[in-house]
């Protein structure tokens, strides 16, 4: 339980009510949208609950509770956002697709986008609508797009296109003019058009098709065989690994980066664990050291289309395990 939920819950301010809470799953996908970061959405959603606590004497009940916390929320990431640098992948830096038997170069400073858990943020409960849109509005490819607007831009088309808040609205919260925010939102939805990917490419989850295409992801990863990874891409499929920089685009050279660059020797080195992220199936894979335990690699979160596996964000990141109630070694 949090500093806040503990305050609400204990009647110390005697205001804002605990039925609140229920809106915190939405308002951390909110704040993951114009952040591009899980920890960071979780730090900002605490303090969206924090100002809300400490202000809702002024709450005149004008709007909904959960629209003033969005102005709240919307209004704590634009501050954030004024000292923080935008949430990249590799593929968004600009530079060419690289070598697959080339150096990786890492670049740890880089402030790198993350997934989301599904489970943090509602995507996997609720009425089949509500849930598909909330897969489509946290997609990786959506949020890593986000990032290349400006934070008030990103901002207005969140709103308007996600949270379909009427354009006068966005304007007052952003203080600008309603014909501002028009002119906002055309410009974002024009980039990204160009940067997001068309909605042929977004396939439901958990299809019989997809559920087999996946089994003989994880049977040719814990197996070791390359040979047969080669068909379970697409044919301009990108392959990306934050953070190491480079981003590996079609079968061969994704296959030849994992026969390069990976360190497992053979069957029974690897071994996945199916999980959710960003509306999307994601594994988490364990690799097996020289003492025989299987430690925690990588995340990966893919993306499908026409039966084969469009994208693969592979994030070297320990850390995101423990987000993803994940362990951080497996049982023997």
């Amino acid at each position: 339980m949090t500093m806040v939920q503990e305050t609400v819950r204990e009647g110390v301010t005697g205001e804002l009510p605990a039925d609140s809470d229920r809106y915190r799953g939405e308002l951390l996908a909110h704040c993951y949208r114009m952040l591009g970061s899980v920890h960071d959405a979780e730090d900002l959603v605490q303090e969206t609950y924090l100002r809300a606590w400490k202000s809702y004497d002024k709450f005149e009940g004008r709007s909904s509770m959960r629209t003033w916390l969005y102005r709240i929320a919307t209004n704590a990431c634009l501050t954030a956002l004024e000292s923080r640098a935008r949430r990249p992948l590799p593929t968004g830096l600009g530079a060419p697709s690289s070598d697959p038997e080339g150096d990786l170069v890492q670049q740890g400073e880089v402030p790198w986008l993350e997934p989301v858990p599904d489970a943090l943020v509602g995507a996997d409960s609720g009425d089949p609508a509500s849930v598909v849109t909330s897969r489509e509005s946290i997609r990786l490819a959506f949020v890593a797009a986000l990032q290349h607007l400006p934070p008030r831009q990103r901002a207005v088309l969140i709103l308007r296109d996600v949270l379909k808040w009427r354009a006068a609205e966005v304007a007052a919260l952003v203080g600008t003019s309603t014909a501002a925010v028009n002119s906002a939102l055309q410009r974002a939805r024009a980039q990204l058009d160009e940067l997001a990917p068309t909605e042929e490419s977004v396939t439901e989850p958990q299809t019989p098709e997809q559920q087999a295409l996946l089994e003989r992801y994880v049977a040719a990863f814990e197996s070791y065989d390359v040979a047969a990874m080669v068909d379970l891409f697409t044919k301009d499929a990108v392959w990306e690994m934050p953070p190491f920089t480079g981003w590996y685009q079609g079968p061969a050279d994704i296959t030849r980066l994992i026969a390069t660059n990976c360190p497992a020797q053979g069957p029974g080195d690897m071994r996945m664990v199916s999980t959710l992220a960003n509306g999307q199936p994601a594994f988490a894979l364990y690799m097996r050291g020289e003492d025989g335990v299987h430690r925690a690699f990588h995340l990966q979160v893919l993306s499908v289309a026409d039966g084969r596996v469009s994208h693969v964000g592979a994030f070297f990141a320990p850390e995101l395990f423990d987000t993803f109630g994940l362990p951080q070694t497996l049982p023997g």
